[in-house]
């Protein structure tokens, strides 16, 4: 169990939108008023951060699928990407897990099976780990089963992708790199060539689709966004539909149609620490220094979350504590999470411990419990009755 009464001194606590000398204390999982703490814990030199929240990660596929050809069983490889996210202080975090006409890793059998998997261990998790479904537009046919996958796992988000022009395109110019793509999921070049087709000849029929679907996951409570907006009149699409999360939008004018609806917009954190976008698209920094950035989401690298904010710091495009909630608090106020997010009392227990020196998560705790603790910080922790987490409520 968690100490009745917990008291962490010395650090440099994230409050209010900047890093406060204040003493953080913790009772049953929840940060609580001030108040006869019994165990305390000196974090003098580091700095308490509340734990990152990530909408949208892919990098669990590497801990599925090291190699495209080597897949691992679902539960251990969810079990090592909850070790992985702990270690990079993320708390809760949403694996963005594709249902599409592509088939191989992102069919829909296998998106649920990686949602029979995390409920299965869902008890053993140190992290709170959801699982967000990447919908493929094309694919009207769906419309019930992915409704009935939602109501059975209780998913809480879904983001509609369409990549159907990017594999016109690589079919056509780079006939080589399609076939590469076909063999890694488990088809001939021209089997796959003929899902692409089936999929374009539904074209007409696809806002109508998406339009009643769309209906369907509001009635059921479902968050929606759209990902790789391309410009303003396909976000005002998805704004109609009721898809107001803007992921990676590949121009500025995409973006700027998003921040005119009061609509948040989520760039890649390794963008940031790139430079750049590794498939030649907006650059992140650009958005957040036009303040057309609301959140940052690891996309296919987790560590780059917290090297982001640091990066931001650098920059000088916001402060390291603003650069710090828009990994922690802002994801938080997108999706609704009024229980974390931040150090305020009647908030879960959730935080970062950051050496500010190295630049190094050295200890991440979730509702007031050990996730991870490295170096001198898991030294101090230790001094202190915490126990290790065992799941994620």
């Amino acid at each position: 169990m968690t100490p009745q009464n917990l008291r962490i001194n010395g650090a440099l606590s994230l409050m209010n939108g900047s890093l406060e000398d204040c003493d953080l204390f913790i009772s049953d999982g929840h940060f609580v008023p001030s108040g006869g703490a019994v165990h305390e814990i000196d974090l003098s030199g580091y700095w308490v951060l509340p734990g990152i929240i990530d909408l949208h990660g892919d990098g669990f596929e590497r801990h599925i699928r090291p190699r495209p050809s080597a897949p691992f069983e679902k539960r251990a490889a969810l079990q090592s990407a909850d070790t992985e996210l702990a270690s990079q202080g993320v708390t809760t975090a949403w694996f963005a897990q594709s249902w599409s006409w592509e088939g191989g890793a992102r069919a829909p059998d296998e998106a649920v099976a990686l949602l029979d998997a995390r409920r299965q261990i869902a008890h053993r998790l140190m992290t709170d780990i959801r699982i967000q479904l990447r919908f493929e537009t094309h694919m009207p046919h769906d419309h019930a089963a992915l409704m009935g996958v939602v109501r059975d796992y209780h998913l809480d988000y879904i983001v509609f992708n369409n990549h159907l022009p990017e594999a016109l395109e690589l079919a056509a110019s780079k006939p080589a790199r399609f076939a590469a793509w076909a063999l890694q999921n488990g088809h001939l070049p021209e089997d796959l060539l003929k899902k692409v087709h089936q999929a374009h000849e539904a074209g007409p029929e696809i806002p109508t689709f998406l339009t009643s679907l769309a209906a369907d996951l509001r009635l059921a409570g479902v968050m929606m966004g759209s990902h790789d907006d391309p410009d303003a009149e396909t976000r005002a699409f998805y704004r109609g539909i009721g898809a107001t999360i803007c992921e990676f939008p590949t121009s500025l004018a995409a973006a700027n149609a998003a921040r005119a609806a009061n609509e948040p917009v989520l760039m890649g954190a390794p963008n940031i620490v790139r430079g750049g976008s590794q498939s030649g698209n907006i650059a992140a920094m650009e958005l957040v220094e036009e303040g057309l950035c609301d959140a940052l989401i690891s996309d296919y690298y987790i560590p780059a979350l917290a090297q982001a904010a640091w990066e931001i710091a650098d920059m000088r495009a916001l402060s390291f504590a603003h650069a710090w909630e828009m990994i922690s608090t802002r994801p938080a106020q997108i999706m609704g999470l009024s229980d974390r997010g931040s150090l305020l009392p009647g908030q879960r227990a959730d935080l970062v411990v950051m050496n500010p020196k190295t630049r190094r998560v050295e200890a991440t705790l979730v509702q007031g419990q050990i996730a991870f603790a490295s170096l001198q910080a898991a030294y101090r922790l230790l001094q202190a009755p915490l126990p290790y987490a065992l799941a994620a409520q």
